[in-house]
């Protein structure tokens, strides 16, 4: 994708210039996979590190800067988020044009409003949210997989799985006849006719898995052509169609919404002015940009242990909440400091994203699920409404950069990595596979091979669990096949060092594409295989982290 090509290659400076960005971004960052995951106030330049530094540590923001350009803006480029991102501001594009005014006789206050209510992961969200379950939801689907597809060169071998993967998916869903994207989206070949997409877009890729044969290689760029025609009428139905309707989804929400009403009142004054503009001169200039230190570290930088201490606290059933109020004050109360000071902290409107709900496989969504809101429409009116949304979040709602455990009570019992693995790595397939990363930088190619399988097995359980998916019956057996002949068959790449008992039960359910107890049983042995190996990860985090910091002192 250019959009993503010009993120990655941009300076990281100038990317924190855009709101929207910064929302993703923030997402991105805290996701639990990582040791450090710092936290950017954009409206005050502010930046919170957690873990925070020893105390004798003064790390200047250009060696942060210089440390999320290389070592997380990388991760970010190959994540769903990132697809997420390019989605949205393809959406915002197009809201703001006078195409859309003229189409769907918009005023700039619905523009406006419209925009307040989809920017940002928090308003992605509740898009996705209010799609679930018609054909919006696929044709969102379709559209990020063709966006990381067409990114990809398939005659890169180092590409060839996720390719593959990615190709297999579509003729399962997207691709077989009667889908919403065959019966919305028609696109064209040779003499303007219907062409038969699955024969057409890829007549060369068999379900093993092999590569396009030499007479196929010629017709690669009519493939991207028919696919990105396709892409692209998948994106005006979403913009003409689904857009407007998530629209007055979203002011009827917020008509019953007391905390709205300050927002409604501003969209109908500048309704009430036809030819209302942003007055110029009033945008405020960037801050400068610093590093908050709340309190400095004695001991030595462990991100490790701190995410123990914190995961033990949701282990023991404390309330989240209670971990963030600690320190962060979004009203002008006054809060006693570590050492009898008083801070205050004022968060800025949209200062802080929504954080997915769930993992995902590359191409999927950060942002579905049935678990949600109560009112997907309602937009980011407050910081408080930020910070109360971010609370309720369950997949990280423990790692918010700024909370103090020196504030919190003494845990009873610490807790094991194994405990929180699990966790780690349902994040770690939204944040572009930095542990898998790390693992073939060190050649471990099974335990690599256990993670591709620990993932895959998560991608399945949705599917299998969940009939009402269009196509649902082929994509369980797609996977569940694709499963056991990569990993479970007698010479397939290596032997597993999995119990016996459990490859023979995966493999006799998978293969039917039915559900069974023992993915769960199997991912909690690899789990035990590769817990070693995640802390090792986390300790080379935090060693590159503190070589970028004590270097840019």
């Amino acid at each position: 994708s250019p959009l993503v090509a010009s993120i990655a290659s941009m300076d990281m400076g100038r990317l924190l210039r855009d709101h929207v960005f910064v929302d993703f971004f923030n997402t991105f960052l805290n996701l639990p996979v990582f040791g450090q995951t710092p936290i950017y106030i954009s409206g005050m330049g502010r930046w919170y590190l957690w873990p925070e530094l020893p105390s004798h540590l003064d790390p200047s923001p250009a060696a942060l800067l210089a440390w999320l350009e290389k070592h997380r803006l990388p991760h970010f480029c190959k994540s769903s988020l990132c697809l997420h991102l390019v989605l949205c501001q393809k959406l915002l594009g197009f809201i703001r044009s006078v195409e859309a005014a003229e189409l769907l006789n918009w005023q700039s206050a619905d523009q406006w409003l419209l925009g307040r209510c989809i920017s940002g992961s928090h308003g992605m969200r509740h898009f996705r949210a209010f799609v679930q379950g018609t054909a919006g939801e696929e044709l969102i689907d379709f559209w990020l997989i063709i966006e990381r597809l067409l990114d990809l060169d398939e005659s890169d071998r180092s590409q060839r799985d996720l390719f593959l993967s990615l190709v297999h998916r579509l003729r399962a869903t997207h691709l077989r006849e009667g889908s919403s994207v065959i019966t919305l989206c028609t696109t064209t070949g040779a003499g303007d006719e219907h062409c038969p997409p699955r024969e057409v877009v890829f007549p060369g890729y068999s379900q093993g898995g092999s590569l396009p044969k030499a007479k196929h290689i010629q017709s690669i760029s009519t493939r991207r052509e028919i696919l990105s025609k396709m892409q692209e009428q998948a994106l005006f139905m979403i913009q003409s169609y689904w857009l407007p309707k998530f629209f007055m989804h979203c002011k009827m929400g917020m008509e019953e919404e007391e905390s709205c009403q300050p927002l409604l009142q501003e969209y109908q004054e500048r309704l009430s002015q036809a030819s209302w503009q942003e007055p110029p001169g009033l945008s405020e200039p960037f801050p400068t940009m610093h590093i908050k230190r709340r309190q400095g570290v004695s001991g030595p930088y462990c991100s490790l242990k701190t995410k123990a201490e914190m995961w033990a606290l949701v282990k023991e059933g404390r309330d989240t909440q209670e971990v963030k109020m600690a320190t962060f004050q979004v009203k002008p109360e006054r809060q006693p400091g570590p050492a009898g000071r008083t801070e205050e902290l004022y968060l800025d409107k949209d200062a802080l994203g929504s954080i997915p709900q769930q993992s995902e496989h590359p191409a999927n969504t950060a942002f579905g699920g049935k678990r949600g809101v109560t009112f997907p429409g309602r937009p980011q009116s407050s910081a408080e409404q930020d910070l109360e949304n971010l609370c309720k979040e369950k997949i990280f709602s423990d790692l918010l950069p700024s909370a103090s455990l020196a504030q919190l009570p003494s845990l009873k019992k610490p807790v094991k990595t194994l405990d929180f693995l699990p966790w780690a790595l349902s994040a770690e397939a939204c944040a572009g596979r930095p542990f898998r990363d790390f693992l073939q930088c060190q050649n471990r190619s099974m335990e690599t091979h256990l993670l591709d399988l620990w993932h895959d097995l998560e991608e399945f359980l949705p599917v299998v669990l969940d009939s009402s998916r269009e196509n649902s019956f082929f994509l369980r057996h797609l996977i569940g096949e694709k499963i056991c002949k990569t990993y479970l068959e007698e010479d397939s790449f290596e032997k597993l060092p999995l119990d016996t008992r459990t490859v023979v039960s995966l493999w006799n359910h998978l293969m039917c594409g039915e559900f069974s107890p023992w993915i769960f049983r199997a991912q909690k042995e690899i789990c035990k295989l590769l817990c070693c190996l995640y802390e090792e990860f986390l300790a080379d985090d935090d060693r590159t982290f503190l070589q970028f910091m004590v270097r840019g002192m």
